[in-house]
């Protein structure tokens, strides 16, 4: 199976390279990545995967997690403290270490299984 890897900047930390890159690579990364999520609206395969991880979610129990820290956050600050941007920044990050390492794979390969059968981009 042919894969397509998109480089990131984390391929050139691993390679011993700097973490810093010039403003034509992050011009070419950004033109890739807008190329890449084009395609991917355009076949529907997006939301295909939008569907797919917000089943994987609640089905781990994702999400149930998230709302009890939400009213942890709410219960601690007091409700007339807390503005949604307030919520969202404290759960983000938290929210993104929530997701199991399965899903985030699962993900992956979709992605570049959709990439490689894409090739041309």
């Amino acid at each position: 199976m042919n894969v397509l890897h998109v480089p990131d900047r984390g391929d050139r930390e691993q390679r011993g390279g700097s973490k810093s890159c010039s403003l034509s690579e992050m011009n070419k990364d950004a033109q890739l990545r807008a190329t890449i999520n084009q395609k991917l609206i355009e076949t529907g395969e997006r939301e295909r995967l939008k569907e797919l991880l917000r089943a994987k979610l609640t089905e781990c129990g994702w999400k149930d997690q998230l709302k009890a820290h939400c009213k942890d956050v709410i219960r601690e600050k007091g409700l007339e403290h807390v503005t949604v941007d307030d919520l969202v920044a404290e759960i983000t990050p938290k929210g993104r270490a929530l997701v199991p390492d399965s899903v985030k794979k699962e993900l992956l390969q979709r992605i570049r299984t959709f990439l490689s059968q894409h090739a041309s981009l």
